[in-house]
């Protein structure tokens, strides 16, 4: 299959770049993309093409704004199964799940806040006994820099663009260079829906290039980024001088908390769901479930059962629950985790047994779900983020306890 060629959407024009970097297909672990290696020049241009797009756009009527991203949202309907392919090519989740979740998510932001932003109002308040008026306007801030993580590419890309445009700003966005090719492909759909040149500026390439740049940008008064904590203390240091705006969505270690008396089916498929879904990458999963003594051998037997049914392998098939894992060395980090429970003298219950792939896959970068007990409270396994397919099930007494 020809290799896909991913191009810089900048000042409303697609844009080629000199340098590109390879994007892996986590299924097969084959390069199918050529993403732009941008660095400082190229998010110059993008930054320059979205500040000069602010005054207008600012100014541009809410209705208008609204109608606009509708649109948007319309043209990935009548093209979400494209979407949903390109997106379990890109990041190795199952077509199904892409279709069930990421999609129509997409298609919910753009019009959630399409729509809510009608009903923005100012506020002000008389302060008692003095008279004074307390007043606060809502107003755009300028160029809004957006630094999207992998896991979930358009849903996470959306929910940062989506906001942002329908309060007036104008964005330089850069997705992951793992899963570029879907970002692309929506910035066809912003073309197409007639988004002026330089309100939705996406620029590709790798955090120390292109997202250092967006982030130090003196034009760039608003970071919003989704990922590591490590990556987000290099934002705070980079973008220090500047005081500029953040949302910082960082990682989690949750936790799931089972008595006794709770419903066990209910439970168990809700927490397999919980720990399992996406491959485990999903900063909301459930890496840690911590289960009442009296139910717990009944649990962690259920559980184990039920995780041995789940089907891993090619993400296109409509029986597999979980695809691959992001890329070869993302799967490496996990596994360790699991290596380093065994050194540990914990119990991997399930996750080590060989998998059965079909031949297009042997090479992609597939995990089975894991599952590991008899683990430490001071156990890295118990207080990092793995961020993958591995959940630590652990008994407790009381609820003070837990």
């Amino acid at each position: 299959m020809e290799k896909v060629i991913v191009q810089n959407y900048v000042n409303g024009k697609f844009v080629q770049t000199e340098k590109y970097i390879d994007s892996f297909d986590p299924s097969t672990g084959e390069v199918w993309a050529k993403i732009p290696d941008s660095g400082e020049t190229e998010v110059n241009d993008a930054v320059t093409a979205a500040k000069a797009a602010f005054p207008k756009w600012s100014s541009t009527p809410v209705l208008d704004r609204s109608k606009l991203m509708l649109r948007i949202a319309d043209l990935i309907e009548a093209r979400q199964n494209e979407f949903a392919e390109l997106e379990s090519r890109d990041q190795g989740k199952p077509v199904w799940l892409a279709k069930s979740v990421d999609i129509p998510r997409l298609m919910h932001n753009f019009r959630s806040y399409a729509t809510s932003v009608i009903h923005d109002v100012n506020r002000s308040t008389v302060m008692e006994p003095v008279g004074a008026i307390n007043y606060t306007v809502r107003e755009a801030v300028g160029v809004a820099g957006l630094i999207s993580p992998w896991n979930l590419p358009l849903y996470l890309l959306s929910f940062k663009i989506a906001p942002a445009i329908a309060c007036g700003n104008t964005v330089v966005a850069k997705p992951s260079e793992m899963t570029s090719v879907t970002a692309w492909k929506l910035c066809q759909i912003f073309e197409e829906a007639g988004v002026p040149p330089g309100v939705i500026n996406i620029v590709f390439g790798v955090g120390p290039r292109a997202g250092e740049a967006l982030v130090k940008h003196p034009d760039v008064p608003l970071i919003s980024f989704t990922g590591g904590t490590v990556t987000a203390k290099r934002i705070r240091e980079a973008a220090a001088p500047y005081c500029k705006k953040f949302s910082l969505e960082l990682g989690g270690k949750n936790a799931a908390v089972i008595f006794d008396d709770a419903d066990l089916e209910k439970c168990l498929s809700t927490s397999i769901r919980s720990s399992f879904a996406n491959q485990g990458e999903i900063c909301l999963c459930t890496s840690r479930i911590y289960v009442q003594k009296q139910l717990y051998p009944k649990f962690l037997e259920k559980f184990v059962t039920e995780t041995k049914k789940i089907r891993v392998g090619d993400p296109r098939n409509e029986k597999t629950f979980m695809g691959a894992l992001i890329s070869k060395e993302h799967l490496a980090k996990v596994k360790g985790y699991v290596d380093l429970a065994e050194k540990e003298g914990a119990t991997i219950a399930c996750g080590k047994e060989d998998l059965k792939l079909e031949e297009s896959n042997k090479n992609g970068y597939f995990m089975r779900p894991t599952v590991i007990t008899d683990v430490k409270d001071d156990s890295r396994l118990m207080k990092e983020e793995i961020f993958g397919p591995v959940t630590c099930i652990v008994p407790f007494d009381t609820e003070e306890e837990v």
